[in-house]
């Protein structure tokens, strides 16, 4: 990952819009633009065969996948906006927040399964892979957000064998395994592998029964151009020790931006969630009652050896328009 821990460890991106998308579930009011990127949004896809796409995923090639976050490391070093210096690959942070001293835990906690949910498993340069990812609403009812790492390079090639499956828990698939038929991401990842940008949308096949995906599943309703210093929960797979990538993990905090890498305008909160959990998603608006059932507005990026903190980008402009791109395709 980036100067970063092994943790779904890819960097959101941060772009800026000038006006709060919110799909389905959740409502909010836009916020000014704290952070506006400025960048013209571009978006650049792929169209997959899935053919044999679910069927590849055996239970051992899942079991053998490698944690994403390996991803974001080459793109760091195929030469990005990122300090050479901080640049530390798959290495979990043996940092953990104190308890019981009225400071904020770092120690992800263990989650029961939440339908829309679940690992992405994708091959990338002859490798397979395995990241986290959610549904969310959309035109099309088949959008999951994860990592931009975890669809493309960055830059590079798209991801192949790509596969959704929603609630995963010990090898169970309960909702079944979707195969993507186009995957999304920013021009400016695809292009350059700028960080900045690490966020990515696959768009699902129907299922055997032609039901789309958040019909099954459901999916969470999407903000953009949020203010900063918000309270996330994140939820995701940590694969990388001491995790295996069996169950769901979350932690919660209020956000802080990145001193080591400002340039990523990215946000942190307290969490030491490894590799694997990229992708995963980052709420707002959720409270003890409403679990999972807030708004997503970031995804799990990286984070620093060291330092149990995961970073993760503000949803602008430049990712809004990709979202919008793949919600409607």
């Amino acid at each position: 990952m980036t100067s970063t821990r092994s943790l779904a460890s890819a960097l959101l991106s941060l772009s800026a819009a000038t006006v709060l998308a919110l799909t389905g579930a959740g409502a909010a009011t836009a916020a000014p633009a704290a952070a506006d990127d400025g960048k013209n949004p571009s978006v650049t896809s792929a169209v997959l065969n899935a053919a044999g796409a679910a069927d590849y995923w055996t239970p051992e090639r899942m079991q053998s996948a490698l944690p994403g976050d390996a991803l974001a490391g080459k793109a760091l070093e195929r030469g990005n906006r990122s300090s050479a210096v901080l640049v530390e690959k798959g290495k979990p942070s043996s940092t953990k927040g104190t308890k019981g001293t009225g400071t904020t835990t770092a120690t992800a906690q263990s989650e029961q399964p939440v339908s829309h949910i679940g690992k992405v498993f994708f091959t990338l340069a002859g490798s397979n892979y395995v990241c986290s990812g959610n549904a969310v609403s959309s035109t099309n009812g088949s959008t999951v957000a994860t990592a931009g790492h975890c669809v493309n390079e960055g830059p590079g090639a798209y991801a192949t064998n790509f596969i959704f499956v929603p609630a995963y828990e010990n090898g169970a698939a309960p909702y079944g395994k979707w195969s993507a038929r186009a995957l999304y991401a920013p021009s400016q990842w695809v292009s350059n592998g700028d960080m900045t940008y690490d966020t990515g949308f696959a768009v699902l096949n129907r299922n055997a029964k032609n039901q789309a995906l958040t019909s099954v599943v459901g999916g969470s309703g999407v903000a953009f151009n949020q203010a900063r210093g918000l309270t996330y929960k994140s939820y995701g797979y940590p694969a990388a020790a001491p995790f295996n990538g069996e169950t769901l993990k979350s932690c919660t905090g209020k956000a802080s931006n990145d001193p080591n890498n400002p340039q990523f305008n990215t946000q942190g909160i307290p969490c030491d969630m490894t590799g694997g959990s990229s992708g995963g998603p980052w709420f707002i608006q959720t409270s003890s009652s409403t679990g999972a059932a807030g708004v997503q507005n970031s995804i799990n990026s990286y984070g620093y050896n060291r330092s149990a903190v995961m970073y993760g980008p503000y949803w602008g402009s430049v990712i809004q328009s990709t979202y919008a791109s793949a919600a409607k395709s």
